[in-house]
């Protein structure tokens, strides 16, 4: 298995106040160039409905949306090798160690919201101790995770408390 992915950039705004990380984008996704482009991923779906907003399939719109809630959307894995769109297949990862400098940049982020287990113990890993950056697990929206949606929406509805 030689197939090494890498990461998209960040999505970011000069304002974000909380950084959403996920592991790596899937194979839907690189072929878009779009992250969460996996319709069966409920991401998308869950950030408009938590905001009450209309829902969009426009990438740009979504975006847009992020930007305008202040959420800042990135990887912890920099490159990996990954015979599937799964987590569990992700082998000689890389880990994306420009999120500390990212952060340095980007002082108005606070907290770090992880999509899934596989982000927050990779981050985990690299983050340092005394960060005055809070590190909150979210369940992943991937549809791999056979956690009802109502739930996952229940958790993630969090991030709002965040927000100013």
């Amino acid at each position: 298995m030689n197939n090494r992915i890498s990461l998209f950039d960040p999505i970011v705004s000069n304002d974000s106040q909380i950084l959403i990380l996920g592991s790596i984008p899937g194979n839907k996704s690189l072929e878009q160039q779009q992250y969460y482009a996996n319709p069966r991923n409920c991401f998308w779906k869950l950030i408009f409905e938590l905001f009450n907003e209309n829902f969009t399939t426009d990438y740009r719109e979504r975006v847009s949306l992020l930007k305008r809630y202040h959420i800042a959307l990135w990887d912890i894995i920099d490159s990996c090798e990954r015979s599937s769109s799964l987590d569990k297949d992700i082998k000689n990862e890389n880990y994306n160690f420009s999120i500390l400098n990212f952060l340095e940049e980007h002082p108005t982020i606070k907290v770090i919201f992880c999509n899934g287990k596989k982000s927050f113990k990779l981050l985990n890993k690299i983050f340092p101790e005394n960060s005055n950056i809070s590190i909150i697990s979210l369940p992943s929206t991937s549809s791999a995770h056979a956690v009802p949606y109502d739930n996952k929406k229940r958790e993630w509805s969090v991030i709002k408390d965040y927000i100013k």
